[in-house]
């Protein structure tokens, strides 16, 4: 890595702290095996994602996306640094503190819809929000304005076998937010549509990032669509630099 590139690494420490940041980690080490078998995916990586900010992660296959995404969505704990959702320090925290915390501040869109295939658009939306707490009017009402909001409320009593890809993807973004979260985390989330129904999505989606405030951390391989974000991050030699 040359040292222009070093400059470029994603050092924001200014933000580790700061009320704006809704994701930060800090000297995050990720590796797996032991002794002389350690593979090293992360070594003393760094990354701040703002809230109402859309960050693209490109990187090749194998570079770590999909570790770096388990990581910031509390699915993997760090073999060494800090993950900081707002304000919360979630490295040490126990198996129900990171449940609870991905409940209420992580919304994850992967590229398969995992709609519940047995219910409607609506209520795929209305029981994240059950198992919340909230009451049934009020999470079918919030259901009701998220699908609105993502233009496919006329299809909410639709199942999604009933669905096009597209009109899925957008159940799946909205379920994804359902519950107010603070951070948003999606591996590609166009992956399986055709250009000009990924691009609506995409359309969709970074129109609500901006709405709500909510922060955005994008694996794609769609170039396109992360030209289109504020700026875009890959993993070289277990760093997350800028490019």
């Amino acid at each position: 890595m040359n040292s222009e590139t070093q400059n470029h690494e994603t050092q924001n420490i200014a933000g580790e702290n700061s009320p704006r940041a809704a994701l930060s980690m800090r000297n995050i080490d990720r590796f797996y095996g032991d002794g002389d078998n350690k593979l090293h995916i992360l070594q003393g990586a760094n990354l701040d994602v703002k809230q109402g900010e859309l960050v693209a992660l490109i990187a090749p296959s194998g570079a770590g996306k999909s570790t770096l995404l388990h990581l910031a969505g509390l699915l993997e704990r760090p073999n060494g640094g800090e993950i900081h959702i707002g304000q919360n320090e979630c490295s040490a925290l126990s198996d129900r503190q990171r449940t609870r915390m991905r409940r209420f501040d992580v919304g994850f869109v992967y590229q398969f819809h995992h709609l519940l295939p047995e219910f409607t658009a609506k209520e795929n939306l209305i029981i994240p929000q059950l198992i919340r707490g909230l009451s049934r009017k009020d999470a079918g009402e919030r259901a009701e304005i998220l699908l609105n909001y993502m233009r496919i409320g006329h299809r909410a009593e639709h199942r999604p076998a009933e669905l096009s890809g597209g009109e899925q993807q957008r159940v799946a973004i909205a379920r994804a937010v359902a519950n107010g979260p603070r951070l948003l985390l999606a591996d590609e989330p166009t992956g399986n549509l055709d250009p000009e129904t990924s691009e609506y999505v995409f359309e969709a989606l970074s129109k609500l990032v901006r709405t709500t405030g909510l922060a955005a951390l994008i694996a794609t391989h769609n170039h396109g669509l992360a030209a289109k974000m504020d700026r875009t991050v890959t993993i070289e030699n277990g760093k997350i630099i800028d490019i």
